[in-house]
């Protein structure tokens, strides 16, 4: 079992893809912490972890309020004395239209639960993970992060910014044995969707594209193949892979052995850079030794 004895801490955990790395991380030996707003998709999914014959804590938590972020890590340390894994779930789309149209406050609302949700629980799990000098922390970015995406842009720009917080934060707590990643999930038929038909017209082409997914599946990606990532990201298999954001669907990081990990960290594979002739003459220079 990959994370026996292993505490994870699993925020958007009610439900979605949330739900399904929790249920994955109890299948591999994880004690776990669930949060989210919602009580009652927190009991649903602990009952399913009990059925396991896991152990679970459940804390509902609005991951944008800081006293509620201190009172889910207070929590989790008084019931198991350490956390290993962070596990950044907790996510919305926030309004969806043209930025002109969109309300001003939704579009801050959606800041504070992707962007600074993401950082008040980094920032308050961190100096645990720095005197046990190990840890593993895993973010979600998304569609909108590496290329634009009209309509969405509270999203798609705390996202993006969720990438760059785990590349600085990566090279931040390095000395310290911990590694920090980012998962892309690609388009997962989970509730989420929903606030997307429901916007209808004013979510532009993707409307379309969720709209075949909900009804035949086509294009989708199952939430369980981000919940794999998860398990490999938080477990010992990962060990020295951290400040990269990688796409469950395409990737290919189910075969990434210690070989394979030094290379992806010896290069600006999977990081957001600018394309120019100076950021990638190294990878070329690099390329061409390695085919002489």
């Amino acid at each position: 079992m990959k994370l026996k004895n292993k505490v994870a801490m699993i925020t958007g955990g009610g439900r979605g893809i949330g739900e399904a790395i929790a249920l994955a991380f109890a299948r591999e030996g994880a004690r776990l912490a669930i949060a989210s707003r919602t009580q009652a998709e927190l009991d649903q999914v602990a009952s399913q972890i009990r059925d396991l014959g896991g152990q679970v804590q459940v804390v509902s938590t609005d991951v944008s309020n800081r006293d509620d972020v201190m009172r889910l890590i207070e929590t989790t340390l008084t019931t198991y004395g350490q956390i290993d894994i962070l596990v950044n779930g907790a996510g919305v789309y926030g309004p969806i239209g043209l930025m002109w149209d969109v309300d001003v406050d939704e579009w801050i609302a959606a800041m504070a639960i992707n962007l600074f949700g993401t950082f008040l629980c980094c920032h308050a799990v961190l100096p645990h993970m720095i005197v046990r000098r190990q840890g593993k922390i895993i973010n979600f970015s998304g569609g909108g992060a590496t290329s634009p995406l009209p309509r969405f842009m509270a999203y798609g720009v705390s996202k993006t910014a969720v990438v760059r917080l785990t590349e600085t934060l990566a090279e931040e707590v390095k000395e310290f044995n911990i590694q920090v990643n980012a998962i892309a999930p690609g388009a997962v038929d989970t509730r989420l969707q929903d606030a997307v038909l429901a916007a209808g017209e004013r979510a532009g082409d993707l409307f379309a594209r969720i709209r075949k997914l909900r009804e035949t599946g086509e294009g989708g990606v199952p939430r369980e193949l981000s919940a794999e990532l998860a398990v490999f990201l938080a477990s010992e298999d990962s060990d020295g892979l951290t400040g990269k954001l990688i796409a469950a669907p395409y990737d290919g990081w189910q075969s990434w052995d210690a070989e394979r990990i030094a290379e992806v960290m010896s290069a600006p594979w999977f990081t957001l850079r600018r394309i120019d002739p100076f950021t990638i003459r190294p990878l070329l220079d690099k390329l061409g030794s390695a085919s002489r």
